[in-house]
């Protein structure tokens, strides 16, 4: 009598060896090079895969379970695949005197003024620390700090902890701002240098703790601040904020040559304000123009970031100092934007931390 020869049984090495084919849709390198494949199990043609993501952000999740799926069952013996994922945010290759345990630095600038850079500012905190990540949002937007009022907590005042101030928490995000030192009444009149020392401090004296992402709020245009960061550390790159019209186009150009000058990369355009859409009859208005950050960004060879249409629950929330209620109660377009914007932003990061190192930090005398 003849026996059937017994199932085949796939090994560790056979998984891992059809893991090499899959490559991560957005880093494009194999998820075992990229070293994000933390644990196989087996158990009588069960396989058990642990993913461990760039960001705990990644939108790609779906297409990975798919394509980690299909390479596993084209083994012999394998009846059933399953694929979980955890987080873990990659940090800047390059090494940082200043904040050594923030892992990635990015500032959220525009060219001029009005186009919403500060909503989108605490938006991308919001949407990444709604995520999983460990988030801090540093207002540098010195003559114009709304970033408290945005996120809730104008009026709340820093404790400080020896020679250190400590950021003020915002629902689990870590806030600094100088709108928490001055008189709101008061309008801020300084020169360049006392702004530069206050972003000096806001870097070296402020207790940040670890971090995932450090989200700097620029004020408009290609002045002091922008400079000051540039000359004091290195950043992951910058987010440039505009609206679709012409002019604005022009300044957030201005914008991106500017940080190509301080040798700061650019991880992308964000089109705010893009149209409107009517919440009773569903009427889509592109008040502003639209499409034109997109066909910048393509022109210019940056990434597009995604659109954030005109909205009332955006205007609402965020002055009532309550933008994590738009990740949930917000309409499908408002939020789906919102989040795209985010992933796309954490994604970008982890793209530019796998490339070499950049040109060292700019020092102006």
């Amino acid at each position: 009598m003849r026996y059937s020869d017994p199932m085949p049984k796939p090994t560790r090495d056979d998984i891992m060896a059809v893991l090499r084919t899959v490559n991560d849709p957005e880093l494009h390198r194999d998820l075992v090079s990229l070293k994000m494949i933390k644990n196989v199990a087996i158990d009588d043609g069960r396989v058990n895969v642990h993913v461990e993501l760039t960001t705990p952000a990644c939108p790609m999740k779906d297409q990975i379970t798919r394509d980690v799926t299909r390479a596993i069952q084209s083994l012999d013996g394998v009846r059933e695949v399953h694929v979980e994922f955890s987080g873990q945010v990659r940090a800047d290759n390059r090494p940082r005197n200043i904040l050594p345990d923030v892992k990635n630095i990015f500032a959220v600038g525009a060219g001029k003024g009005g186009v919403g850079k500060s909503t989108v500012a605490a938006l991308l905190a919001v949407g990444l620390h709604r995520a999983g990540a460990t988030v801090g949002l540093m207002d540098a937007d010195v003559y114009g700090p709304s970033i408290p009022t945005m996120m809730g907590v104008a009026g709340a005042k820093p404790a400080v902890d020896g020679d250190h101030i400590l950021p003020v928490d915002a629902r689990g995000i870590k806030l600094m701002s100088i709108g928490f030192m001055i008189d709101p009444d008061k309008p801020l009149i300084w020169r360049g240098p006392m702004v530069h020392g206050v972003v000096k401090q806001f870097l070296e004296q402020v207790n940040w703790g670890p971090l995932d992402y450090l989200v700097v709020d620029l004020p408009p245009g290609t002045g002091d601040v922008p400079l000051t960061l540039a000359q004091s550390l290195p950043m992951t790159g910058a987010v440039i904020v505009c609206t679709p019209q012409d002019v604005a186009l022009l300044d957030a150009r201005r914008a991106l040559m500017m940080y190509r000058q301080l040798n700061v990369p650019c991880l992308g355009i964000v089109e705010n304000m893009s149209f409107y859409i009517c919440p009773h009859c569903g009427h889509r208005d592109e008040i502003f123009d639209h499409g034109g950050a997109k066909r910048s960004a393509e022109e210019l060879g940056v990434p597009f970031l995604g659109a954030i249409p005109l909205n009332t629950d955006v205007r609402i929330l965020i002055g009532e100092g309550t933008p994590e209620k738009l990740f949930s109660s917000a309409g499908d377009a408002i939020l789906q934007a919102i989040q795209n914007v985010a992933t796309a932003t954490a994604g970008q990061i982890s793209i530019r931390n796998l490339q070499p190192s950049a040109q060292p930090t700019l020092s102006i005398e």
